[in-house]
């Protein structure tokens, strides 16, 4: 090697250290994390409990991330854990974060050097017509070089190296090694948030199955006492007691109760077969397991709920908003860093040889190394303007940060002053049903002694099967409003 190669391969490390000295600078908006805004407290109205079997806590919440215990059900927590491993939707979400990740994993690799070896065998012939092939055929022409010759053809061999290292003076790979971190976060988060949702709907739809079969055992209970009261008109009619007109309307009222069950059946149907596809299975796969009836899963006596500020560092889909907001801003100093230069340390070496033989002689190696600069000079505003489009989305992705809290508070509101409303309800149903009941019983023995007509009888019927019918919706209800509530506060993971 040459002394002024010596020198020229010396001043390199003396680059590479400035240039890393100078790799500290990192340009672009560094990413705050927001402050969302969020009330102290629930509103009075949304945690009004008047008359509730279920009270709301603000007190810290327990074990939120399994709710779904807290109905003592062991059939749903069955129904849950099988879910959260077959389910189409959350196995689609883990593919999603593999694919941030490694996309992370690109951006990262752009950090460290680059290195690829080669190989090559080649046959060349230069034209004849052209100018430079002629100068070589005619070589030995020329005075002083007579005997002096290039084949044309000729062959080459080589083995070689080619290496490369951006050096990241103003942080473009940083920034993207951060925007590809937070995108992998985001994922992550949504995938989350995916299974929050398909935890609710197995939650709902076993909820919404049993209050179908609580409601078909009472209609079935209904048409019995129905066709207990047609005997009992059709045995006052054979005594000349009653006319015949009561036993058409007892028949009447038992071909009505009869008529609902068909559409409560559709329904069971519709259920299992929704829970079903949330466990990845055909239509009816679960009929066997669930077609027996089971009491509606009732609420626990307390639900501690927290409070609003909770949410931020709760609910996966803020979570989400905020690493999209972050990785918007990265995107920024992606951009802004475009607008220097990017400095590059390559180098490139090997042996070449117009035999195989000869690549194992030191006079066949050959290099090139040194930094190459880039300096942008003139793109038409195409560097500034990715710059204003990355600032814009960076705002765009805080006002959806803010869209998403606002969000989450209203539905959690909402789902509280739904879950202790329908408690109200409830608890009112219940009074009126047990009052029912004993006009019913004081109808028919009236009835049945002659000191009342039937229809008395037939509207106390009526009555009592209508607010029956209101109240196993009701305890649906409310058991489903609790699902709700715990998936408004971001519970299930």
């Amino acid at each position: 090697m040459t002394g002024s190669m010596r020198t020229r391969f010396s001043s390199i490390p003396l680059v590479a250290l400035l240039s890393v000295a100078v790799a500290g600078c990192t340009v672009g908006p560094n990413f705050r994390r927001p402050s969302p805004d969020v009330p102290v407290a629930w509103s009075a109205s949304a945690l009004s409990s008047t008359n509730s079997a279920s009270q709301v806590s603000t007190a810290p919440t327990g074990d939120r991330a399994r709710w779904w215990t807290s109905f003592k059900d062991d059939e749903l927590n069955s129904l849950i854990d099988r879910a959260a491993g077959a389910n189409l939707d959350a196995k689609e979400a883990v593919l999603r974060i593999a694919e941030a990740r490694a996309q992370r994993d690109i951006s990262a690799a752009d950090q460290w050097p680059s290195l690829s070896v080669n190989a090559s065998g080649q046959v060349n012939r230069l034209s004849d017509t052209t100018p430079t092939g002629a100068l070589f055929n005619k070589v030995g022409d020329f005075p002083g070089l007579t005997g002096i010759s290039f084949p044309n053809p000729y062959d080459q061999y080589q083995l070689g190296f080619d290496a490369s290292w951006e050096i990241d003076l103003f942080g473009r790979v940083r920034r993207s090694v951060e925007a590809a971190n937070a995108n992998a976060q985001a994922s992550l988060e949504d995938s989350r948030q995916i299974l929050i949702s398909t935890f609710g709907d197995v939650g709902r739809a076993y909820i919404d199955l049993r209050g179908a079969q609580a409601k078909r055992a009472f209609t079935l209970d209904t048409v019995a006492d129905a066709k207990e009261l047609l005997d009992l008109a059709a045995q006052r009619r054979r005594a000349g007691l009653s006319p015949d007109i009561d036993v058409v309307r007892a028949a009447a009222e038992a071909s009505s109760a009869e008529a609902l069950l068909p559409a409560l059946d559709q329904q069971i149907t519709v259920d299992i077969n929704q829970l079903s596809k949330l466990l990845a299975r055909e239509p009816g796969a679960l009929r066997t397991e669930l077609e027996t009836a089971r009491p509606i899963p009732p609420v626990p006596p307390v639900v501690p709920i927290g409070l609003p500020a909770d949410l931020a560092r709760r609910r996966p889909d803020i979570r989400e908003a905020e690493a999209r907001l972050h990785a918007a801003t990265a995107q920024i100093g992606v951009a802004v860093a475009d607008l220097y230069p990017r400095l590059t340390l390559g180098a490139q070496g090997g042996l070449q040889s117009e035999t195989v033989a000869g690549l194992a002689n030191w006079a066949s190696r050959f290099v090139t190394a040194g930094p190459t600069l880039d300096l942008p000079i003139f793109d038409a505003g195409r560097r500034r303007g990715t710059v204003r489009l990355q600032d814009i989305r960076a705002k765009e992705a805080a006002l959806d940060y803010r869209r998403t809290v606002l969000s989450a508070l209203q539905e959690t509101e909402n789902a509280l002053a739904a879950y202790c409303t329908d408690q109200a309800r409830g608890a009112a149903l219940s009074r009126t049903v047990a009052r029912n009941r004993d006009a019913l019983a004081l109808a028919r023995q009236r009835y049945a002694a002659g000191v009342a007509s039937f229809i008395d009888v037939l509207d106390a019927e009526r009555t009592t099967q209508q607010n029956e019918l209101l109240l196993a919706d009701s305890s649906t209800a409310v058991s489903i409003d609790l699902v709700v509530l715990y998936k408004a506060l971001g519970g299930g993971w």
